[in-house]
């Protein structure tokens, strides 16, 4: 083949959610290598992973025994669907994510992703409610500028303005409430001094789903899906007391609680599932990415017994499902997957650590661009400002200069792969693998002070 490797990846590749535009006359960064909390280039670069692939690698790259999983597995039985049938690893992994879940979260639906999980999940309370003689219940209420995913349902609960807009219209009946952004309360609430007291703005911002709730009729509610931490616009953490208050609010008007934990289960902050690190029980779990570590993919609702009921009722059953869901290969990945998290204690090693890290991506804060450090466990925003003391964002024209026009490329030039967005204000994310230390939390940090010190020198 006479073409280089650049040249077919443009001409035949085309990447998710990429300007390809942007790689007509450039390389295409083409990873070929992963070892530990490092990847390699084409070229022979070597990079910090600092995203984990896409808060994905829990268990770092280049792990012998996951791969060694899969082919003993697609030795003994490549595939072979859940549809009336079960197999041995399906069962095994079902077993094992119920005996993580808290509560009565005991029944396992297998998806190939997370997108797949949240739309799950939507379908699932839809019917739920229609069986047991509720059926106006069908809306679902998630919060401003929160990713679920790409399908259509998923995609709706999404409330991120332009990953919608081209695809619309999309289902009906999912609407917006603020999020738990506590850096921009003031603005987003009206009020100035919930800018103040972190408490009081978690109060309020769950209250914003019972008005939700009240403004559309109970009657007509299914479901609120939140993450535990929100990835999109930059890591926001729940207030205290916030998911105490919406496990009420859910309870007192009979809608379920979904806990999208696509991005922050598997030890991303230091648990299983990050709803046990809040203190709040949900009816459904949507989980994904680490579970596997990203060796093979899978996802999964975990939904808890009494949901469940009504399904497991005579002739009643649940039309709906995936081709690959809970694909014998990759759930062997997964239960080998979570036998390292057990042997080697990830979730302890983010929580002996996850103040470390928060320290050191905290001396950023002296940088005059640097407006706010959030996050939790080893999942962490930082919001960019152009003005510390009044807070002001880039506008749009700046944005894209900073964020596409200089520091995606500078930081990967760098050595350091992460992820500046501005879904919502600018911000760098950041999710390395869960065996990182504090060599790594100083590369991150050197490196963004490096790079976002010459990106205002840029503005």
């Amino acid at each position: 083949m006479t073409e280089t490797i650049d040249s077919r990846a443009y001409d035949h590749l085309w990447m998710h959610f990429t300007r390809m535009s942007s790689y007509k006359d450039h390389a295409v960064p083409t990873i070929v290598k992963g070892d530990g909390a490092y990847i390699w280039d084409a070229k022979g670069r070597r990079y910090l992973d600092g995203l984990a692939g896409l808060f994905v690698v829990q268990a770092g790259h280049g792990r012998a025994e996951l791969a060694e999983a899969a082919a003993k597995q697609a030795r003994e039985l490549a595939f072979f669907p859940v549809w009336s049938y079960a197999h041995p690893n399906a069962i095994d992994l079902a077993d094992r994510l119920a005996s993580y879940a808290p509560g009565d979260l005991n029944k396992v639906f297998f998806t190939t992703g997370g997108g797949e999980a949240v739309e799950t999940a939507w379908k699932l309370a839809k019917q739920y409610f229609k069986l047991v003689g509720k059926p106006m219940k069908h809306k679902v209420i998630s919060r401003s500028i929160a990713y679920h995913g790409t399908p259509q349902g998923a995609l709706s609960i999404t409330g991120i303005p332009d990953a919608k807009k081209y695809f619309e219209p999309l289902v009906p009946g999912a609407h917006k409430v603020p999020n738990t952004n506590f850096y921009r309360a003031a603005e987003i609430s009206g009020v100035p001094e919930l800018g103040q007291d972190l408490e009081r703005f978690g109060r309020w911002a769950a209250d914003q789903v019972e008005q939700a709730i009240l403004a559309e009729g109970p009657d007509t509610v299914a479901a609120v899906f939140v993450e535990p931490v929100q990835n999109s616009g930059g890591c926001f953490p729940p207030p205290p007391g916030y998911f105490q208050r919406l496990r009420e609010i859910c309870d007192t008007y009979d809608v379920l609680l979904v806990s999208d934990e696509v991005i922050c289960a598997f030890g991303r902050l230091g648990t299983m599932f990050a709803c046990d690190k809040f203190g709040y029980v949900p009816d459904i779990i949507t989980c994904a990415k680490g579970m596997t570590s990203g060796y093979s993919p899978i996802g999964a609702a975990i939904v808890s017994d009494r949901i469940a009921a009504p399904f497991y009722e005579g002739d009643n059953y649940f039309p709906h499902g995936y081709t690959f869901g809970g694909h014998p290969v990759s759930a062997a990945v997964a239960m080998a997957n979570l036998d390292i998290f057990e042997r080697e204690g990830l979730n302890e090693q983010v929580l002996k650590n996850e103040q470390a890290f928060r320290s050191t991506l905290e001396k950023l804060s002296d940088l005059p661009i640097v407006g706010d450090v959030r996050g939790d466990g080893y999942f962490y925003g930082i919001e960019l400002v152009k003005d510390k003391a009044t807070k002001t964002t880039f506008d749009d024209d700046e944005s894209e200069r900073l964020l596409r026009g200089f520091l995606s490329t500078a930081l990967f030039d760098a050595g350091l792969y992460c992820r500046a967005d501005d879904r919502g204000d600018p911000v760098v994310q950041l999710a390395p693998p869960l065996i990182c230390d504090q060599q790594q939390f100083d590369e991150i940090e050197q490196i963004l002070r490096s790079v976002l010190t010459e990106a205002w020198t840029r503005l």
